[in-house]
């Protein structure tokens, strides 16, 4: 089987000024849509081409596709000269696949000086006919210099018999004789990439729902209740939600003068359903945590847990309806803090006619809000428990979810958060959540779990998941990348970025918050400064300073920070002087170290707070790390029980 490899390359360019557009008919290919004239057709690649040195051309030439066609022996490459006439070169394959590189000027390119694409050629249009609508005599026609086009035999194209530059697709021929082909004309055989035809199995699935439908997948499974604000809210970085939603489940009975309420918050990719109920019976989050006689013991208390807003499972999120145009937010979206998702939680209180709480308790993300929660509204909680949290972001879980977003970022379905009427990015969710799975969990948990086994020892080595790890980590992948919104993923994450409870940062917000509520009153909305991002990347890179942490070992680098607690994060912490407090941490947690916990629990008793109780998990009780606040029962569970009782 030949694999013929044809490139178009763009050369000088000359001729009269225009304004080009590329249209999109039946017949033709346009890399600038997901438009594809043949099922048989699909793009591989989209990157950029150059333009000559002293080209003058809005925006330049760019937009190199690298297309795959199946079961088809017929190209027309149409040349469109000055005229409206074409002229028209046949190059007729027998084979097949190949692979087709085309290099297309920019659409709606605002030429400025002549130019030409190969000495005259304005665009490169190309139709593909099926093999059954082509005469048989050309579909057996061999590929011999006397059919190509001169320019090709003179070197301006390039062939190249190379049947490892394209993926296999489904053919006539059976895949057992085009593996025997394959090995004939080449060293060794191409090694087979099932998770890359897994992925793109999910992309042909995904694009071919029926358009009413669409392909973004439903993430909210079950019932669950809402409660709907008609009444702004001004978050804290200058954005408004016109009107929001917040869902949420309950359990226990709320008593008759409201004060046994607590109010469960959640990790980042967490709903609201944290146990099963009548109205939605399917196992919840937190199932063997919450109920009669457990840690939180619904004979006795009336649990709420929400989904928080900018989420994507009931509550107002990118992918919500924007009441000012009807369409969805995405991208529009405004940027959120921990404190904006503890306030639209309050005015679910308000609507419940809840006062105070007994408790706020939360575990990861949740372990910020219920510090958050205690610190904003310290008149309106009563106990506060935070598990596997912290009082403020510190840089390596930053860096971890900073790197989980632009993996997601760079998966070209993001389509910069406007993908809701095309194909979700799950590629880069896909691979986002293998990165935070990786800091989920601990290392000596999967020395013992996993250690050097491989899926099948039977089989040769793979680049695709072979290491038990790596299918570990495969799955968690696979089954995370269409059950969250990609936009929700970003947002939250970047909102725990944010996260810091020091009263410098506080004073901030506070001062920003007024500001914009001036705006707000004077009638002139809280302006886009409060929405957009001037940053540039930086020229040159990053360089070490000198500073007081180079002077300490290594060791104390990763523990907590000489010296105590922060003064700026204990005046931060004031308002919690008077609140019996529970602080969890583990130490086999690399995304939450334990010394952040220990903060925590430092913090409050150097701000006067004599009711902390501190428990952290050594790696004897412990290895599930950060996940351990969703699997220990007897230790996580037990101390959470007897601090509420």
């Amino acid at each position: 089987m030949n694999v013929v490899k044809v490139t178009l390359r763009s050369a000088d360019l000359s001729g009269p000024a225009c304004h080009k557009s590329i249209g999109a008919k039946a017949i033709i290919y346009n890399p600038f849509y997901d438009f594809t004239p043949y099922p048989s057709l699909t793009v591989q690649k989209i990157g950029d081409i150059e333009g000559n040195e002293g080209d003058k051309v809005t925006p330049r030439p760019r937009l190199l596709a690298v297309v795959n066609f199946g079961a088809l022996r017929w190209i027309e490459i149409e040349e469109q000269g000055k005229e409206e006439g074409h002229a028209k070169e046949m190059i007729h394959v027998q084979c097949l696949k190949f692979e087709l590189v085309i290099s297309m000027i920019s659409r709606r390119a605002q030429i400025k000086r002549p130019f030409a694409i190969m000495k005259g050629i304005k665009s490169v249009i190309f139709a593909a006919r099926r093999a059954s609508q082509a005469p048989l005599a050309q579909q057996r026609k061999p590929v011999t210099s006397r059919i190509l086009p001169q320019s090709m035999r003179n070197g301006r194209y390039s062939t190249s018999l190379n049947p490892a530059t394209t993926r296999s697709i489904s053919t006539g021929r059976p895949r057992k004789a085009q593996e025997a082909t394959a090995e004939r004309e080449s060293s060794n055989p191409a090694l087979a990439f099932p998770c890359l035809d897994a992925l793109e199995s999910r992309s042909a699935s995904l694009r071919s729902r029926p358009s009413e439908q669409g392909p973004e997948p439903s993430y909210t499974s079950g019932d669950h209740l809402r409660f709907h604000s008609e009444k702004p809210i001004l978050l804290d970085w200058g954005g408004l939600l016109p009107e929001f939603d917040v869902a949420y489940e309950t359990w226990g009975e709320l008593n008759s003068d409201r004060s046994n309420a607590i109010l469960l918050h959640t990790g980042l990719s967490a709903s609201s359903h944290a146990k099963s109920s009548d109205l939605n019976p399917k196992p919840g989050w937190w199932e063997k945590f919450i109920g009669p006689g457990l840690a939180v013991d619904t004979n006795k208390y009336f649990v709420i847990c929400t989904n928080v807003i900018g989420s994507c499972y009931g509550s107002t999120g990118p992918s919500s309806i924007d009441p000012a145009n009807g369409q969805r937010y995405g991208t529009r979206f405004p940027i959120l803090t921990m404190e904006d998702m503890v306030r639209a939680q309050f005015r679910l209180l308000d609507g419940l006619g809840i006062k105070k709480l007994y408790a706020s308790v939360g575990s990861s993300m949740g372990g910020m809000q219920s510090l958050a929660a205690a610190v904003l509204f310290p008149d309106r909680v009563g106990k506060v428990v935070s598990i596997s949290g912290c009082a403020r972001s510190h840089p390596y879980s930053v860096a971890m979810r900073h790197t989980q977003r632009q993996v997601l970022m760079m998966d070209p379905n993001w389509n910069r958060g406007f993908y809701y009427d095309g194909i979700p990015p799950h590629a880069g969710m896909k691979l986002a959540r293998e990165i935070a799975t990786v800091t989920y969990r601990s290392g000596p948990e999967w020395e013992q779990r996993f250690g050097r086994r491989r899926a099948d020892p039977s089989k040769p080595p793979a680049l695709c998941p072979d290491f038990l790890i790596e299918t570990y980590l495969d799955h968690a992948g696979e089954k995370f990348c269409l059950q969250y919104d990609p936009n929700s993923l970003l947002y939250v994450s970047k909102a725990m970025d944010l996260f810091d409870l020091g009263v410098d940062n506080q004073n901030r917000m506070r001062a920003l918050r007024h500001q914009n509520k001036s705006k707000l009153a004077a009638g002139e909305g809280p302006g886009p400064e409060g929405q957009s991002c001037n940053l540039t990347l930086p020229e040159s890179p990053y360089e070490e300073q000198p500073s007081e942490t180079t002077s300490r070992s290594l060791n104390d680098a990763v523990d907590a920070p000489a010296g105590g607690p922060p003064a700026d994060l204990v005046a931060g912490l004031g308002p919690m002087q008077h609140h019996p407090t529970l602080v969890m941490g583990v130490a086999s947690d690399i995304l939450f170290p334990a010394w952040q916990q220990r903060e925590i629990a430092e913090t409050l008793k150097a701000a006067g707070n004599r009711q902390v109780t501190h428990v952290e998990l050594g790696e004897d009780k412990s290895l599930f790390g950060h996940d351990t606040f969703l699997l220990d029962l007897e230790h996580i569970g037990g101390n959470l029980k007897r601090f509420l009782n």
